[in-house]
């Protein structure tokens, strides 16, 4: 089984962004983006990881991502 990137971005968002626009904007990716990697239709690339971290500065990158087993639906570590 593979491992796939993961992300609490969108959990972490919830209390700093009212939707996905201002989510978006704040990291400087478009909303389609945000919206696909949500539903889980793209990947996180370095576009969304360098977002990410612009729009949560005070977060490290480990508690913004993470690995999980491949085709696990669980975007939160246990």
């Amino acid at each position: 089984m593979g491992l796939k990137l993961r992300t609490r971005v969108f959990d972490v968002g919830k209390e700093k962004y009212v939707n996905f626009t201002e989510l978006a904007t704040a990291m400087g990716i478009s909303v389609s983006q945000v919206y696909r990697v949500r539903e889980g239709k793209r990947s996180i690339n370095g576009r969304f990881i360098t977002g990410a971290i612009k729009a949560f500065p005070r977060y490290k990158l480990d508690e913004l991502f993470y690995v999980a087993p491949d085709g696990s639906q669980d975007d939160h570590r246990e």
